[in-house]
């Protein structure tokens, strides 16, 4: 395991450009550039995020389909801490000319923001949002809130791909075009802890949250919940995972890949094997790497290997010597 780079300030996303270079976030509101190994010094863009100590909100997810980089972030709204998605377009190692493709996806006051994004092989543009530590919001199917949605990159045909999360932060994509999810269950909330989970994400189906937390029923008792919900193929019981970011990984070509989770509070990189012939079913699981601290998002480079996000500065971990890390994890 090598460091690409290192002294970063919470950083949250990474995606890769065709030329190979990564463009990451800092929560606090910084788009940085990784191009042959080094990271350049200026910042692409700097945003006005809103983001306080032990929060969850600021400049969070990110997404490349040049000529444009996609990003998800917190501002100070009129009615309070909003969400938006927005593109920019890259102008050298700069990002210019903001549109804004979403806007008015409610935040809360320091909790459950989602804020992954992530381009889908069917074309549109994924984004996971929380609800903002108001379960009700994600018992309703019509606000944007507890929600995968689904939109075109320009920010038309948006729609609801899937509702009930709590506080989704990762999706990947398999081979196959089939969708994942990651997200965290409660932390005392409605009577329950823990019950992290992973998700296979089926277009318009509902999964659960607040009636269920992973496989167990909450303490949440409002009528109107739809009367099915699909459960989690994979979820940690009375532990606590805290999964973040997760992609599909092979460290070869032609091997099957296996799907890796980057975890906060389980402060380790989880791989789950799941069924060739069945995509709801996980036959295996395992911890591949820990003593890193927290980790925030992981994914699959062009070149075979895996790239690492710790998160050991966003006021919850506790930092080490250089952090924060981007980290490349190759097969030997």
């Amino acid at each position: 395991m090598d460091a690409v780079a290192e002294g970063l300030v919470a950083p949250w996303a990474l995606a890769f450009a065709e030329d190979g270079s990564i463009w990451l976030t800092e929560r606090p509101g910084r788009v940085r550039i990784i191009r042959h190994g080094r990271l350049l010094a200026p910042s692409a863009l700097t945003l006005k995020v809103v983001t306080a100590s032990g929060c969850e909100s600021g400049l969070l997810g990110i997404a490349v389909k040049e000529p444009n980089v996609f990003l998800y972030y917190t501002y100070a709204g009129s009615g309070g801490n909003t969400n938006r998605i927005s593109s920019f377009t890259i102008q050298g190692d700069s990002l210019v000319n903001e549109k804004v493709l979403l806007d008015g996806i409610p935040g809360g006051a320091c909790y459950h923001f989602g804020g992954r994004l992530k381009l889908g092989p069917d074309g549109f543009l994924y984004a996971t949002t929380g609800e903002g530590y108001v379960p009700s919001r994600a018992a309703s199917a019509s606000n944007l809130s507890g929600k995968i949605l689904r939109l075109h990159p320009d920010g038309s045909g948006r729609e609801v791909f899937a509702w009930g999360f709590r506080n989704p932060q990762g999706i990947a994509f398999d081979a196959s075009g089939r969708l994942y999810a990651s997200s965290n269950g409660p932390t005392g909330d409605l009577g329950l802890c823990c019950h992290d989970e992973i998700d296979y994400v089926q277009q318009g189906a509902f999964y659960g949250w607040p009636e269920f937390a992973g496989t167990v029923r909450t303490r949440y008792g409002q009528d109107g919940m739809p009367a099915q919900r699909t459960g989690p193929i994979a979820e940690s019981g009375n532990t606590t995972w805290a999964p973040s970011g997760i992609t599909f990984y092979s460290p070869r070509a032609g091997e099957q890949a296996t799907l890796l989770v980057a975890e906060l509070r389980g402060q380790a990189l989880r791989r789950l094997i799941i069924d060739g012939t069945d995509p709801s079913k996980v036959t295996a699981q395992e911890v591949v790497l820990q003593g890193k601290g927290r980790l925030r998002d992981v994914v699959a480079g062009p070149d075979h290997c895996a790239y690492l996000l710790t998160n050991n500065r966003d006021t919850r971990g506790t930092p080490q010597a250089g952090d924060d890390h981007l980290f490349q994890l190759c097969a030997s």
